[in-house]
């Protein structure tokens, strides 16, 4: 079998794979993703194409580490009216991004590229439409106390698994999807190339 590779840290990528039954390694890459996304920002890249960027840089700098192995990368980015949001760094910035979104539809993109012996083989990106209700300010700053850091590791500042789901009103798309990996996709092609059982 290949060896396949995330070229990730995160530990939900990781356990959706392992979880569907995929022997993975993790070899996390690092890239300077916030000057990346900032120079497709001003050359008017789409939200879409800077979560394929992202991905795409990732995979071939695993598939460089590691030529042998088919290398995935990821990304995610949330797309608000055509302008990208990025991981809140601060409490302040979480309260920003979720006072934009309140009462507002936009897109979660989570772009997965599967890297072989220095080349793509393999591309998606999977959509989740969201309309995130007209909360209070009252919830919002109960909200923010009880998940506070850890909806700082999520774009939008919050977490669907968690009382993240609470935040919405309806949800259009695929669940793995929304945690940042089109998995469907992804196992369709690994089974498909004989990559895993199928």
């Amino acid at each position: 079998m290949t060896q396949i590779v995330l070229a990730s840290g995160s530990r939900i990528r990781a356990d959706l794979l392992r979880n569907a039954g995929v022997t993975i390694d993790t070899a996390p890459v690092r890239i300077d993703e916030e000057a990346i996304r900032a120079g497709l920002e001003a050359e008017g890249a789409k939200p879409r194409d800077v979560a394929d960027t992202l991905a795409e840089m990732k995979a071939r700098k695993g598939s460089d580490k590691i030529p042998g192995a088919l290398v995935i990368g990821c990304d995610q980015v949330l797309d608000l009216g055509g302008a990208v949001l990025s991981k809140p760094e601060s409490l302040d910035a979480a309260r920003a991004q979720l006072r934009a979104l309140r009462g507002q539809r936009h897109a979660l993109l989570s772009a997965a590229v599967l890297y072989e012996a220095g080349r793509p083989v393999w591309r998606h990106v999977g959509v989740v439409r969201l309309v995130m209700r007209d909360f209070s300010d009252a919830y919002l700053e109960e909200y923010l106390a009880r998940n506070w850091p850890g909806i700082g590791e999520s774009v939008g500042a919050y977490k669907l698994e968690e009382e993240g789901v609470r935040l919405f009103s309806r949800i259009d798309g695929d669940y793995f999807t929304v945690l940042g990996l089109p998995l469907v996709e992804l196992l369709a092609y690994l089974g498909q190339r004989g990559a895993i059982a199928a």
